[in-house]
């Protein structure tokens, strides 16, 4: 506090770092013993095919603005640059000399992303530190004999080991791949650089049988330096096929660790070496006693170093921030029920190794294997604690894509965790304060999260059977309901709070401790203004979709997020893709339930009822709908809007399924998304069945509605409006058939059908208007009745095929196959039995018609929400706006991310594009 200004470090890491250890040491440890008293410990780390240092090829690489990795990292960075070629003596005008240091500039660049090799330097420092150590506890005791550095990293080489298992490292030995095999050749230069560091891989051999025959072994094979081998272990099978793996990486390698202790620590992690300096400490709480019992796992807290990368960065290591500080110190102690969520914690190996290992790995149930270690320890009696007073690095997802999969992942994995027997068996134990803590940490929260979606639908359509049946009007218009004010004020106050700012105060408290509560009001004025409430609102739908159709289907599947460094703009097909049935579908249905709520019912209600009562649904549905594309970089220029909307188009009319990615045709895609259905029990798809009849309720209360039925309440009228989705059932399969017939040869033909078809429906819109008396405005509430009936038919359609072949196909092969006797359907004669039924089905039923019909639907879809980007990409303000928007935070820092965007010229001078 008493430096001059000159003194203060003008790197902005640089200051947190100081500061941070400087704090630290104020903090409450335990003393640390001498370097040969020391606990010993390990560190493992699972690898499996990320990247391990950039190469110049993908350093020099282009994206589609015209940016690379090294002049992104060049702005973001731009004072450590300039310190680097200080350091190599390089003249940073002299563009030859700095190509000369190409090797140089890949390791540099390589430390500022989430690589292999960052996290290798890391977890290292703790040998550099013990060395020191040692060094100065020889030097206190006077114990200098000449050889203080050679027994210094002997001793070093006894306390610590550090095991990186790369699951694929025998593959991409043996590949011929230049990518794989560069990874092979990047790992063995990590192994030369640091030589106390240790591979372990997953061997494959072909063994000879006696019968002639080939058989395949697989080995646990850990190496050092030159690629030479340590040791040889046989594994039973192959570990990846029979569980997730993430977890059987970890634990066919946890045999080469030693030691007392062992760190668990994820690729995208960092170290720094005054936090190495600690290590000693934090190993003497093991043997201490916290509570009733020492510790089983000790918790570290994390700094996120990926947040200045953008705003969405920025929410996102503002939100792991509060919870790998204030939260998890709050779990550990006074609540007790702090488990393993995949940060750096140390497990004490001994207790763990022998109690089942630190990764659960059966398939599907545990995705999240890092929170089942905690289960598993609290279980079988351990105790798990939180220390604030040393800190790891930990990147995150920069782009919203990464984040979205990222959250889809961690919602799939507590639905499996709500259906798994740890989570039963840590309820029926705990008390109840412990459980209900535990129940709000873990699970509840996404329960609760999906309910607070529930409720949104619950009370539509409750409000849209009174404003249909006209109970609302008769409430409100009873003359003994005088003052309805204090009620309107009511829900005003409660839809503040619906908005999610409560969630905000943990963080707050959080910044608030650590910066200062000015600084902490200043982040949160600026994260709204950020638009981080539709942020955060949007992912509330994320968590929501993934967690419900998990609980609903099973099925949760690992889904990778990628480590990428540059923020791209990500093409409208693909958020299309990836958004679609999570927000996209839920967000028309209700905004169709507020726009029937609000024209059946504004003649007698006020509107400043309506807006209380539906401005926090409002405010849903529209982030829902619109923020993948507010936070998707250069959304709104105007070219990359016309080659997205020809890009969609492109694969929105891409026929053929079979054979095809999901990225390639609209049709594989349709099919792909209804892979979750063919998973499901009989029960599951008779529930999706049920939940999918809330959408008749339209069309049953609109009809009646309508001035063509003149007020008649008869059953007939609503029996009369399905003959006109059996007329548009009928016209898509007319078409379906003739595209079938006519289209490869006869296409005049299929054109005429079309005409004569749609000429046919104009003659019955016609016939209707002048014989029936209908009204404009009836076609407006026909068009609300009955798009949500055909959605039913679809979701019927889809739901009907796997249950069809549950109840009918499978137990016609049991009863006609004699292979399976009386089990399940199993025998080659059964599949082609499926096969030739299935077949039978798609040919005789509508299917092809629904498949047209479900095309319309997304064709309209998707128009709906790209003609407002469309004209908002008019408008030049609207990217630089959103520029400005995603990128505030590295403005701030100094990064012109503008003309970073816009492009650079062959010297590498920024010039501004037209």
């Amino acid at each position: 506090m008493k430096d001059s200004a000159m003194d203060v470090p003008t790197n902005l890491d640089a200051r947190r770092r100081i500061t941070f250890f400087a704090n630290s040491l104020f903090m409450k440890m335990p003393r640390a013993p001498q370097v040969h008293d020391m606990i010993s410990f390990s560190v493992l780390t699972p690898y499996y095919n990320e990247e391990v240092l950039y190469s110049s090829h993908e350093l020099n690489r282009k994206n589609e603005d015209g940016i690379s990795i090294l002049f992104y990292l060049q702005k973001i960075y731009p004072d450590e640059w300039k310190n680097f070629l200080e350091r190599i003596g390089v003249d940073p005008d002299n563009e030859e000399e700095v190509k000369g240091c190409m090797d140089d500039i890949l390791i540099w660049a390589s430390y500022r992303g989430q690589t292999l090799a960052r996290t290798v330097r890391g977890m290292m420092y703790y040998r550099r530190a013990l060395e020191v150590q040692c060094y100065e506890d020889m030097k206190s005791e006077q114990d200098l004999g000449g050889d203080e550095s050679a027994r210094s990293k002997a001793i070093a080489d006894v306390k610590f080991t550090y095991v990186v298992a790369c699951q694929l490292y025998g593959m991409h030995k043996a590949s011929k791949d230049s990518r794989e095999r560069g990874l092979y050749e990047n790992i063995l230069n990590l192994m030369l650089t640091y030589p106390a560091l240790r591979i372990a891989y997953i061997d494959e051999k072909e063994v000879p049988l006696p019968n002639g025959k080939m058989e395949k072994h697989y080995y646990s094979v850990l190496v050092k330096g030159d690629d030479e081998e340590i040791y040889r272990v046989k594994l039973p099978g192959k570990p990846t096929e029979v569980g997730e793996g993430k977890p059987n990486n970890q634990n066919h390698a946890i045999i080469f660790t030693r030691g007392e202790a062992l760190q668990a620590i994820d690729m995208n992690q960092d170290n720094y070496l005054e936090e190495s300096f600690k290590m000693r400490n934090l190993l003497e709480e093991f043997l201490i006693k916290h509570g009733k019992s020492k510790p089983t796992i000790l918790g570290v807290r994390e700094h996120i170093f990926t947040g200045s990368v953008s705003s969405l960065a920025w929410f996102m290591s503002n939100q792991e921030t509060s919870f790998v500080t204030i939260g998890q110190r709050v779990l550990a102690n006074p609540l007790k029920v702090r488990f393993h969520y995949g940060h750096p914690d140390v497990f004490d190996r001994i207790f763990h190794i022998t109690r089942g290992g630190i990764s659960k790995a059966s398939k599907v149930i545990n995705l999240s294997e890092d929170i089942f270690a905690g289960f598993n320890s609290t279980l079988r009696q351990g105790n798990v604690t939180h220390h604030e007073y040393i800190q790891l690095g930990k990147g995150r997802d920069v782009g919203m894509n990464q984040i979205s999969n990222f959250e889809a992942k961690v919602a799939n994995g507590n639905g499996e965790q709500t259906l798994c027997r740890d989570v039963h068996r840590l309820g029926h134990r705990f008390d109840f304060y412990r459980m209900l803590s535990m129940y709000f940490t873990t699970v509840g929260f996404y329960f609760n999260s999906m309910v607070a979606v529930l409720t949104v639908y619950v009370f539509l359509y409750g409000r849209l059977y009174l404003v249909l049946s006209g109970l609302e009007k008769s409430i409100l218009q009873d003359p003994r309901i005088k003052n309805i004010k204090p009620f309107a004020n009511a829900l005003a106050t409660q839809s503040v709070f619906q908005l999610g700012t409560l969630l905000i105060l943990p963080m707050i408290m959080e910044v608030g401790l650590e910066k200062g509560f000015g600084k902490a009001l200043a982040e949160f004025i600026i994260m709204q203004l950020q638009l981080a409430p539709m942020f955060f609102t949007f992912h509330l739908g994320t968590k929501t979709h993934y967690y419900g159709r998990t609980i609903l289907h099973g099925g949760a599947k690992y889904r990778g997020t990628g480590r990428g460094f540059v923020v791209r703009h990500a093409k409208f097909a693909e958020n299309y893709r990836m958004y679609s049935r999570s927000h996209f579908v839920k967000a028309l249905e209700l905004l169709i339930l507020l726009v029937v709520y609000l024209a059946y019912g504004s003649s007698y209600r006020s509107s400043s009822l309506y807006v209380y009562v539906t401005i926090s649904m409002w405010f849903l549905v529209f982030c829902w709908l619109f923020a993948p594309f507010i936070f998707n970089p250069s959304c709104f220029e105007w070219h990359k809007m016309v080659d997205d909307w020809t890009d969609w188009w492109k694969w929105m009319n891409n026929r053929g399924g079979i054979g095809l990615a999901p990225e390639q045709s609209w049709e594989a895609w349709w099919v792909s998304e209804h892979e979750h259905l063919k998973n499901g029990t009989v029960r599951s798809l008779l529930l999706e069945l049920v939940l999918s009849l809330r959408l008749l309720i339209y069309q049953y209360g609109i009809v009646y509605h309508l001035h063509i039925v003149h007020e008649n309440k008869s059953f007939m009228i609503y029996a009369l409006s399905w003959l006109v989705i059996g007329i548009v059932l009928v016209s898509l399969k007319v078409v379906s058939l003739g595209r079938e017939k006519f289209v490869t040869k006869f296409q005049l033909v299929f054109r005429i059908l079309k005409g004569i078809v749609f000429l046919v429906l104009i003659g019955l819109m016609v016939v209707i208007f002048v014989g029936f008396d209908l009204a404009v405005s009836d076609v407006g509430a026909s068009v609300l009745a009955f798009i949500p009936t055909g959605w039913f038919i679809l979701l019927m359609a889809q739901v009907c095929g796997p249950l069809f072949r549950r109840l009918v196909i499978e137990p016609l092969g049991v009863l006609c196959c004699s292979c399976c006797r009386g089990g399940a359907c199993r025998g080659p004669c059964c599949a082609k039995l499926r096969q030739r039924s299935g077949a039978v089905l798609r040919k005789i039923g509508p299917w092809d018609s629904i498949q047209e019909m479900a095309r319309m639907y997304e064709y309209t879809m998707g128009i709906l929400i790209f003609l407002p980007i469309a004209v908002l990409s008019w408008f030049p303000f609207m990217s630089e706006f959103q520029t400005r928007l995603l990128f505030n935070q590295a403005f701030s820092r100094g990064l012109q991310i503008s003309r970073i965007l816009a492009g650079q010229d062959g010297r590498g001078t920024i010039t501004k594009r037209e």
